[in-house]
């Protein structure tokens, strides 16, 4: 059997609810679509005992009526997994990866900054990519963000947004 399908096995042993959700795309690519209530759980369990110890990186994606995310992992022989979880657009709420991955701070502050992601557990630190000024419930990478929004809702210029 191939890693890929060794991985995919033990995780659908492991987290029954992940039947028919784990897909081996190519050699040593694999997604997972997690319920976004059990990534802390599947999360854990790839890094602590599948050995996923690289984290990649974390994606935002706005998908519509949820707003969803992908925690990208390796594990230093090569494979690579792509967690993906689904949340709310109302209500985008997620746990911060930093206790396994101190660096995912900079992806989860991407995440806060450009779709509006509330995540728990990220201590507080820059902003980043936007500047300090940019106008609060301003998220540019939602699709129904308009730049026009920026003088519409009293915000302070912005060279990035107007340039």
């Amino acid at each position: 059997m191939a890693d890929e399908q060794t991985l995919q096995v033990q995780l659908v042993e492991k987290f029954p609810f992940l039947h028919e959700k784990v897909r081996i795309q190519r050699v040593r690519r694999m997604y997972a679509a997690v319920p976004a209530e059990n990534i802390a759980e599947v999360f854990d369990h790839v890094v602590k005992e599948m050995k996923f110890s690289i984290l990649c990186a974390i994606t935002g994606l706005d998908q519509g009526e949820t707003l969803g995310l992908q925690y990208h992992l390796a594990r230093v022989s090569g494979e690579i997994l792509t967690l993906l979880i689904s949340v709310p657009r109302q209500q985008p709420v997620v746990r911060s990866v930093t206790p396994y991955f101190p660096a995912a701070d900079v992806y989860e502050r991407e995440v806060v900054d450009l779709l509006g992601f509330q995540v728990q557990g990220l201590v507080p630190g820059n902003r980043y990519p936007l500047p300090d000024g940019w106008p609060a419930g301003q998220y540019p990478l939602r699709k129904d963000w308009k730049a026009d929004s920026l003088k519409q809702g009293g915000g302070k210029k912005n060279e990035v947004a107007d340039g």
